[in-house]
């Protein structure tokens, strides 16, 4: 199965550079006016800022299950990306929330060595 997570946003430039921060990198493709990241093998997080999707800006809400969480912060912070109190379960799960310029929510979560 394949996924394209489309996430509206209402300024292309300006999340592009966001995204680059996020996902450490410049997009995987780009298909007309889409930006599209690789996320998995099968897997695509897609930026877009079509007039079509304004009603949709800022509804998105994305867990991406990661390995370097704290690498990820360190590096999110050393560009100005702040983030919620990371959190941990019952589990050993820990987790955070980081939302875009949009109000979309990306979190982060990784689950305990072992």
């Amino acid at each position: 199965m394949d996924l394209h997570s489309v996430v509206c946003v209402r300024d292309l430039a300006l999340s592009r550079k966001w995204y680059e921060v996020f996902f450490g990198r410049p997009a995987d493709e780009i298909i007309g006016e889409e930006l599209l990241w690789q996320v998995g093998e099968n897997a695509y997080l897609v930026l877009d800022d079509r007039d079509v999707r304004a009603s949709r800006v800022g509804g998105t809400m994305i867990t991406f299950g990661v390995t370097d969480l704290d690498d990820i912060l360190a590096r999110l912070a050393a560009h100005g990306i702040g983030h919620e109190p990371v959190e941990t379960y019952g589990n050993g799960v820990r987790h955070v929330e980081i939302v875009d310029p949009d109000g979309n929510s990306l979190s982060l979560a990784q689950a305990p060595a072992g």
